[in-house]
C-alpha cells in the first residue's frame, strides 16, 4: 500500500526522482530567479524567491494532507537538478490520480528527460500503486506541453472551459488527457521504453 510518509525514490539510467523536501528544494530556486521564460503557463506565480517559497510550501502541504506526492528531478546526464513533478488529486477509492505540476529548466527541455520521468512515474502508478487511470491536464494554449503528453501516448479527452484561475488573474481552459491501465500495458510502456533506451 502506498504511504505518503514513505520515501519513494524512482531511478533509471538517466534520472532520479526523489521526494521533494524543504531542504532539497533549494536546488531549484535558481530557476525561479533566472528563468522567467519557463513559467508562462504555471497556475501559480513562480518567479522570484517569495513566490518560489510559497510554491514549495504548498507542494509540501499537499503531501502532508495526503492529496499529492511531489518529486524533485535530478538529471544524471547533466549531473544537476532539473525541475519537479508530482502525483496529485490521488483518489485511491477511484484508483486514479493526476500527474502534473511538471517543469524543467530550459537546458533540460527536449533532451529526453521528460520521457524518462514519465516512464518511471507511470510504471509506479500502474504497477505499484494499482491505479486504473492517470490523468494529465494543461493550459490548452501550452502547445509544447500538450505535444509532450501526446508523444508519450496520452489520449485527448476534451477541454474544460474556464477551468481554473491562472497566475495572471484570468482563467484558463484546460485540456484533459489520460492513460488507462490497459493502455499502459498494451502500448504505452513499450513505446516509452523504446524512447528511453
Amino acid at each position: 500500500m502506498f504511504e505518503f510518509a514513505q520515501k519513494y525514490t524512482l531511478e533509471n539510467k538517466r534520472v532520479i526522482l526523489e521526494p521533494l523536501t524543504g531542504n532539497n528544494s533549494t536546488h531549484l530556486l535558481h530557476f525561479s530567479l533566472y528563468e522567467p521564460n519557463i513559467w508562462p503557463f504555471s497556475l501559480f506565480p513562480m518567479d522570484g524567491e517569495e513566490n518560489f517559497k510559497k510554491y514549495i510550501a504548498a507542494a509540501l502541504h499537499s503531501r502532508a494532507q495526503q492529496t499529492a506526492y511531489p518529486f524533485i528531478v535530478y538529471d544524471k546526464l547533466y549531473g544537476e537538478y532539473a525541475g519537479s513533478t508530482r502525483f496529485y488529486d490521488i483518489q485511491f477509492n477511484n484508483s486514479s490520480l493526476q500527474l502534473g505540476y511538471t517543469w524543467y529548466g530550459s537546458k533540460f527541455q527536449g533532451t529526453g528527460l521528460n520521457k524518462n520521468c514519465k516512464y518511471l512515474l507511470l510504471e509506479f502508478a500502474f504497477e505499484k500503486m494499482g491505479m486504473e487511470r492517470v490523468e494529465f491536464r494543461a493550459d490548452v494554449n501550452n502547445l509544447r506541453s500538450v505535444a509532450a503528453m501526446k508523444s508519450i501516448g496520452c489520449t485527448e479527452e476534451g477541454i474544460l472551459r474556464s477551468n481554473v484561475p491562472n497566475a495572471t488573474g484570468g482563467r484558463r481552459d484546460s485540456i484533459v488527457l489520460s492513460i488507462l491501465k490497459n493502455e499502459w500495458f498494451d502500448r504505452v510502456k513499450s513505446h516509452l521504453s523504446s524512447c528511453i533506451e
